[in-house]
């Protein structure tokens, strides 16, 4: 079995490349990629806040199902978002899945205290990182912004945080 990167040698190692971006004028990354169930994400990196490891949550009664409850968050309350729920997904997490999590805040300037749970980073990604550029499915929420095809094909869906964090279905938790 592949061995486990632990969530502060992810943190270490975006904060090598981001730093090295900067001093080396190289391409520089605008999104933080992600996994949620079968999505493929794309959350810019000026709207993204900390990555947490999933910790647990207060449950919240009378929430909608993809609102997990309330994580305290170096001290934050932040309120937690299965991600994949929120697009769609039926998938019911176990308590074994959840603790493979990861949450990412949005940003501090989005003035919203919230956190989204994910299931894997794939890493930082830049302009440079896609070869095609696809509009948002007709119908689709308008914080989806539009599609990024890689050079192998993988299909990678821009999730504008700042539009989310201003969705009145997103702030409506009450079920």
């Amino acid at each position: 079995m592949a061995e486990r990167e632990s969530l502060k040698d992810v943190q270490l190692r975006l904060l090598a490349r981001l730093q090295a971006a900067r001093t080396e004028s190289v391409a520089m990354a605008s999104w933080l990629a992600v996994e949620c169930a079968s999505h493929r994400l794309l959350l810019p990196l000026s709207q993204a806040g900390e990555i947490f490891a999933w910790s647990g949550t207060q449950p919240v009664p009378h929430a909608r199902p993809w609102f997990l409850g309330v994580a305290n968050l170096r001290g934050v309350l932040a309120g937690v978002v299965d991600l994949a729920m929120l697009l769609g997904s039926q998938q019911t997490r176990t308590e074994q899945a959840l603790s493979e999590c990861s949450l990412v805040t949005l940003g501090s300037l989005l003035d919203v205290n919230a956190a989204l749970l994910i299931d894997r980073f794939a890493g930082l990604r830049g302009r440079q990182d896609f070869v095609a550029d696809e509009e948002p499915a007709p119908g689709a929420a308008d914080y989806l912004g539009g599609v990024k095809v890689d050079a192998h094909g993988g299909r990678w869906q821009v999730l504008d945080l700042q539009v989310l964090a201003g969705d009145a279905g997103f702030l409506n938790i009450g079920a």
